[in-house]
């Protein structure tokens, strides 16, 4: 069952962007190196705001997340300029938003190019910049020039890079931030970012139908076009230190020397002897890059093969990768039920709140459930409840007294909040299949595979549209399209023995508590899924500090809250994706 998005009456989804949905300490924790970035920040500590205990520099990050929520005002217009505009048919717009998503997939690269390749001497403010006016650039391209889908697809692409791009920048610095810091006041700062991404959601989600309804798509695109450049003038309240290359090679040294070490045996040695005094500085930092690459490139390999991780991502893989008819629904709503842009927005502004609803009901009873029977009843639940479209196409809705709004409403909100629910168990599933050394880069590895088995379930929904003749005019078989769709998400139920069973065990007694509450998703500070898991037994760990085992752990447990920041970003510009089961 795919977690279904905040309206399934868009089926394009949305701008890439992602809001944090669960706890502020707890996605602090994760979100260290989640991305890829490894390099400590350069950041200067002034200015601080008395009020929060934070430093006024930090400011320039908040307005990021902001633009990271307001882009869904987007949303709807992109649907309608697809099928009004372009004219292009169900099937064909399925394909060209999986293309234009594509960037998400290699989102870790962006964090290993922030910290090693400083542009212009900074390794954030520089790429803020630049991915603002990128940003812009697209949006403005969509509002002016482009006028075919190969076009659009181009522009998206950028749009894409750009969202994705600054969202692994501004997490770092986040993140760089609340190192040294209390938990008190490392909540505090991701409270104020996730309260400025909540905003600028739901404000979007509020005036985007009407927006489309009023002035049309072309007007919405050049809107959205002013907010990524807040993106570019936020880089500018960031004070950050000029890197010179002298300081940019020894930090990428250093960086590829930890690196190697903290791996614990999962990385074979890459020997640094080669470089001697001759030299010079531009050559050995481009030596220590190559180095650096091959490092986490081998430390990656070295993980993945296991056949403990192995197994399990092929299970997260499967699990997004089922068909889905988000497109196809889309175009008959508004062609067969002539739904308003004003009224999908108004879906979309309540599948929002219940996105949020889900999160917290995870959080306060499901938390706790083993995570192959969390994973099971979602299937079977997802199938279930996703068939309820079957009675919207018949229209055996109006023979039980629902009108076509109210029914695609309150289904909307049911199948967001369990789609919310079932998708939590597999960022869970994720956290803990990333053993000591590589947790960073093998979580953001499959972040990126879950994204790329959402963009293989979309492609698979656009064959099935295509063979079974669905076009913007005929929806006479979208009733087996449905069917077809949601029969598929109980096929990875088989699969289930993929996982290992440790990941229904409860950590080892005696484990720290307090480095184990952070939550996947909920609302209170220490109300937390705990998941720790050692997949590998290492006798290296006895020479460890407590306190490095302890923010090791804290890394460990935050992972999966860190993938609640980015389970949309996967499915860039234009509507998500469907019902439960864990849509990425």
């Amino acid at each position: 069952m795919k977690r279904k998005d905040s309206n399934r009456v868009c089926s394009l989804p949305e701008d890439g962007h992602h809001q944090p949905t669960e706890t502020p300490e707890a996605w602090l924790l994760a979100k260290e190196h989640s991305d890829g970035s490894s390099k400590p920040g350069r950041l200067s500590r002034k200015l601080r705001v008395p009020i929060l205990d934070l430093e006024g520099q930090l400011y320039g990050a908040t307005p990021v997340y902001f633009v990271q929520g307001i882009l869904g005002l987007s949303r709807l217009a992109l649907s309608f300029f697809f099928k009004d505009d372009l004219g292009v048919e169900p099937a064909q717009v399925a394909v060209l938003v999986g293309l234009a998503g594509l960037p998400w997939v290699v989102k870790p690269l962006y964090g290993f190019i922030s910290d090693s390749v400083p542009l212009f001497g900074y390794r954030r403010r520089s790429y803020l910049i630049l991915c603002g006016l990128a940003g812009s650039a697209s949006w403005l391209g969509l509002a002016t020039l482009v006028s075919s889908p190969a076009g659009a697809v181009a522009a998206m692409l950028l749009g894409s890079l750009s969202t994705a791009c600054s969202d692994v920048v501004v997490d770092s610095l986040v993140v760089e931030r609340a190192r040294g810091e209390p938990m008190a006041t490392a909540g505090s700062l991701q409270s104020l970012c996730w309260a400025s991404s909540a905003v600028g959601g739901i404000a979007s989600a509020y005036f985007s139908g009407s927006l489309v309804q009023q002035y049309g798509s072309h007007t919405v695109f050049a809107v959205t076009a002013i907010f990524p450049l807040v993106v570019s003038a936020s880089a500018l309240l960031i004070d950050e230190q000029r890197v010179s290359r002298t300081s940019s090679a020894a930090g990428s040294s250093n960086s590829s020397s930890s690196s190697s070490k903290a791996n614990k045996g999962l990385l074979p040695a890459v020997s640094s002897s080669s470089s001697g005094s001759s030299l010079t500085v531009r050559q050995r930092a481009t030596q220590v890059l190559g180095e650096n690459v091959v490092a986490q490139g081998l430390a990656l390999w070295g993980a993945v093969k296991q056949r403990n991780i192995l197994l399990p991502t092929v299970f997260v893989f499967l699990w997004q990768a089922t068909p889905t008819a988000d497109t196809a629904m889309f175009y008959f709503y508004t062609n067969q039920l002539h739904f308003t842009p004003e009224f999908l927005g108004r879906v979309q502004l309540a599948g929002s709140v219940a996105r949020l609803a889900g999160v917290a009901l995870y959080n306060g009873v499901f938390k706790k459930v083993p995570l192959k029977r969390m994973l099971l009843w979602a299937m079977l639940l997802g199938a279930g409840l996703g068939s309820t479209q079957l009675l919207l196409v018949s229209g055996a809705n109006k023979a039980l007294g629902l009108s076509d709004e109210l029914f695609v409403l309150g289904d909307s909100v049911i199948l967001t909040v369990l789609g919310q629910v079932s998708f939590m168990p597999i960022l869970v599933l994720a956290a803990r299949l990333c053993p000591e050394g590589v947790e960073a880069t093998l979580f953001a590895t499959l972040m990126s595979i879950l994204n790329a088995g959402g963009f293989t379930g979309s492609a698979l929904g656009a064959g099935l549209t295509s063979v079974l003749g669905i076009t913007g005019s005929d929806f006479s078989n979208l009733f087996l399209l449905l069917v077809l769709c949601n029969a598929s998400t109980l096929l990875p139920a088989p699969f289930l023995w993929l996982l290992p069973p440790a990941v229904d065990q409860d950590p080892p007694a005696g484990a720290d508590s307090s480095s184990s509450s952070s939550s996947a998703g909920g609302a209170r500070r220490g109300d937390a899924v705990e998941i720790e898991l050692r997949l590998d037994t290492d006798n290296g760990d006895a020479g460890i500090s407590q306190q490095q085992q302890q923010q090791q752990q804290q890394r460990r447990n935050g992972a999966a809250a860190a993938a609640a920041a980015d389970e949309e970003e996967g499915l860039p510009l234009l509507g998500q994706r469907r019902p439960p089961h864990g849509r990425r």
